[in-house]
């Protein structure tokens, strides 16, 4: 018999991984449509973006006139970082508020709270490009991907989308809400040191060498190749490496520490 005022051990009854990691990103969805600073920063700020460099600075940067063709790449792996940013806000949220402890009390699949995040964040990103590629079109970008080159470009992105949300997923569990919400700044500044606004030769040449070999210079040059229909095999391998290298710490990271921090 159960003692008066002792709660009731949670059942597995209600267990259903997909169920329930529907449910959650159904959850992660709908806070995304009613926030303003996510639609702000996730869907808006990379369309300004590229609407100052191309618009503002582009007749600056290259007189032919082509500049949007060289921008969009750096533009669309940018879009990606940022809207993966707001993971981090919402988990280190969930954590503050006590959200993801309520969680941990219900009879449901347990991988379904970090899934949630993850794949809502990689859905929002992906939808984020369509603005900057239809924007990117109205001013003039042409690329030279045919139909197939589009498919894997689209793949790509959404394995860049899948590995930057979870290292802010893991940003999120290690950081308060307030500094979760500057990993933002990491996606929004990194890439101008990177081939992704102009050729890392036209650098200073102490900058130079950090700009060859960050993680977003072989990313960002595997998208313009893609787009132009002609990667080179030695970048996307070496994008390849840094995203799946990076995603993969970061999911064994996020499970360790979302562990710890739900169990003490």
């Amino acid at each position: 018999m159960t003692a008066l005022g002792t709660p009731p051990a949670p059942t597995r009854a209600g267990f259903r991984p997909v169920g329930d990691t529907t449910r959650l990103i159904g959850r992660e969805l709908r806070r995304t449509l009613r926030s303003f600073d996510s639609l702000f920063s996730s869907l808006l700020l990379p369309t300004v973006v590229m609407l100052v460099f191309v618009v503002i600075f582009g007749g600056a940067v290259d007189r032919t006139g082509h500049y949007v063709d060289y921008v969009v790449p750096g533009v669309l792996i940018m879009c990606v970082g940022m809207g993966a940013s707001f993971t981090a806000v919402t988990v280190a949220q969930d954590m503050a508020a006590g959200v993801i402890d309520r969680f941990k009390t219900l009879p449901m699949f347990e991988p379904a709270v970090l899934l949630g995040h993850v794949v809502a964040g990689v859905l929002r990103n992906l939808v984020a490009c369509v603005p900057v590629v239809l924007v990117a079109v109205a001013l003039g970008w042409r690329p030279a991907a045919g139909v197939g080159d589009w498919v894997l470009v689209w793949a790509y992105l959404a394995l860049a989308a899948l590995s930057f949300t979870w290292l802010t997923c893991l940003a999120g569990l290690t950081l308060s809400v307030d500094a979760a919400q500057s990993v933002n700044f990491v996606f929004l500044f990194v890439p101008y040191m990177s081939s992704g606004f102009v050729p890392v030769d036209t650098m200073p040449h102490w900058l130079r060498g950090f700009a060859e070999h960050q993680p977003f210079t072989p990313i960002i040059e595997t998208a313009r190749g893609l787009l132009a229909g002609a990667p080179d095999a030695g970048t996307v391998a070496a994008a390849l490496a840094w995203l799946i290298s990076l995603g993969a710490a970061a999911v064994v990271a996020s499970v360790i520490v979302y562990r710890r921090r739900t169990l003490a």
